[in-house]
C-alpha cells in the first residue's frame, strides 16, 4: 500500500460552511434550493470536521449521528428524523471475507445513511417537499426519512424497476413515476420535473450532504474493528457509497487513525461499466457506453454525473475497477444465501467481482465488502 497525504477538496479554512461550484469554484450558502451551479457544475460541500477521534463518538445514540461531530449536521433536527440507520455489524464470512451488513437498515439498504443527513438537512432550511430519481434504494430512503420529516416526497423510477421496491416508496406517502428507458433516461426527466416546478431536487448524486451520510460506513468500521481491512470492494454506479468511502479515509489519514490507504477496489457491472472503460483507456472521463440490460439495477449507471471527480479519486489512489461478469451474479447471489446471506441482485455483483479478482490475483485476505440491500428487495 502506498502512503499518500490526502487533500480535502473544499477545505474549510474557518470560514462558514458552504457550498462550492465543482467546475467554477463559485460559493453558495448551504441554505439554497438551486440543485446546482448557473454554470452546470455540481455543488462540493466546503466543511472540515475535527480530527477524527473516539472519544468524540457519542456512545449514548444508537444511530450513525453517533459520529454527528464530523457530519455537516445543524441543529437537532436529527433526533426528531433519525430511524436507528446505521451501526450494521461485521461478519466474517469465511477466512478471507468480512461483510459489512449495510441491508440491516430501516429500509434495507446502506442508501439510508445518505438519506437521514440530507433530510435532516432539508428539514433545517425549511424545505416542505422533495422530488428524486431512483432505481429503486435511495428513492426509497428519501421516501422514508422524508414520510418522518412530514415532507412531501416524489420519486422518479425506470421502469424494470423491482415491484417490491416501489410498493415500498409508496407505502411511506411518497408518490412514484415510472419513466420509460434506463436509469439515465429516468434521471432526465426528474431533472426537467426540477427545472419546471422548482422543487428540491434531494438528489444522493447531485447534494454533497448525502455523501457526509455514506462515509459513516467507514467511521462504523474503524469503530468496530479497531482498525481498517486491508482490502475494501465497493459497488460504482454513481458513487454514492464509493465518494463518501473516500471522504471518511481521507479523513482518518489526516487525523493520524491510520497510516496508510487500504487497497480498493470498485465494482462496475460489465454490462454497464463507463467508468471502468474510462480508466482502461487511460481517459479523465466516463467513457462513452451504450448499457446493457443488467441484473445489477443499482449500479446501472451509463452516465455518472460525478464521474470526472471519481476518476480523480481513482487515479489519485491508484484504485483497481473491475467488472462483475453477468452470468456469474446469480451463481455468487446463490453462494450468499448458502451461508445465510440473502441479498439483492447488485449486492452479489460485488461478490461475483470479488471471486473473479481473486482467480486473477491470487489469495486475497482480508476483504471487506458491503451487502447493500436485501434480498427481497430484488424478487420479484
Amino acid at each position: 500500500m502506498k502512503k499518500i497525504t490526502p487533500v480535502y477538496a473544499g477545505e474549510n479554512k474557518g470560514n462558514a460552511m458552504k457550498y462550492i461550484c465543482s467546475r467554477c469554484g463559485q460559493p453558495e450558502a448551504t441554505s439554497t434550493r438551486k440543485a446546482n451551479c448557473a454554470c452546470g457544475g455540481l455543488w462540493d460541500l466546503e466543511y472540515q470536521p475535527p480530527a477524527f477521534d473516539l472519544s468524540l463518538v457519542d456512545q449514548d445514540t444508537w444511530s450513525l449521528f453517533r459520529y454527528r461531530a464530523f457530519l455537516p449536521v445543524e441543529g437537532e433536527r436529527w433526533r426528531d428524523l433519525s430511524l436507528g440507520e446505521g451501526m450494521t455489524p461485521v461478519v466474517p464470512f469465511d477466512e478471507d471475507v468480512l461483510l459489512k451488513m449495510e441491508y440491516c437498515m430501516p429500509t434495507l439498504s446502506f442508501k439510508d445513511r445518505g438519506a437521514a443527513v440530507l433530510i435532516s438537512h432539508c428539514k433545517s432550511i425549511g424545505i416542505e417537499a422533495v422530488i428524486q430519481d431512483s432505481s429503486g434504494n435511495a428513492g426509497n430512503s428519501i421516501a422514508a426519512y422524508s414520510g418522518k420529516a412530514g415532507i412531501d416526497c416524489e420519486i422518479f423510477v425506470p421502469e424494470g424497476t423491482s415491484s417490491k421496491k416501489i410498493a415500498m416508496i409508496q407505502s411511506h406517502g411518497a408518490l412514484v413515476s415510472v419513466i420509460p428507458g434506463n436509469r439515465d433516461a429516468c434521471a432526465d426527466a426528474c431533472r426537467e420535473a426540477v427545472a419546471q416546478t422548482g422543487t428540491y431536487y434531494a438528489s444522493h448524486v447531485y447534494n454533497p450532504f448525502f455523501y457526509e451520510g455514506t462515509k459513516t460506513y467507514i467511521y462504523e468500521v474503524y469503530e468496530q474493528l479497531r482498525r481498517m481491512p486491508r482490502h475494501i470492494f465497493i459497488p460504482l454506479g454513481n458513487g454514492t457509497l464509493f465518494i463518501g468511502v473516500i471522504k471518511a479515509l481521507e479523513h482518518l489519514l489526516i487525523s493520524g487513525v491510520i497510516s496508510e490507504m487500504p487497497r480498493i477496489v470498485a465494482v462496475q457491472s460489465e454490462h454497464c461499466a463507463p467508468l471502468a472503460k474510462a480508466v482502461s483507456q487511460h481517459q479523465s472521463q466516463p467513457a462513452r457506453i451504450a448499457p446493457a440490460p443488467t441484473l445489477a439495477e443499482g449500479i446501472a449507471i451509463g452516465e455518472p454525473m460525478r464521474g470526472e471527480a471519481i476518476l480523480r479519486l481513482i487515479y489519485k489512489y491508484q484504485i483497481e475497477v473491475i467488472t462483475a461478469p453477468e452470468e456469474r451474479i446469480l451463481p455468487a447471489r446463490a453462494a450468499l444465501a448458502e451461508k445465510g446471506i440473502y441479498c439483492e441482485h447488485t449486492t452479489a455483483a460485488t461478490y461475483a467481482a470479488y471471486l473473479l479478482y481473486c482467480e486473477r490475483h491470487g489469495k486475497t485476505p482480508d476483504s471487506l465488502l458491503p451487502m447493500c440491500g436485501a434480498g427481497l428487495k430484488s424478487d420479484q
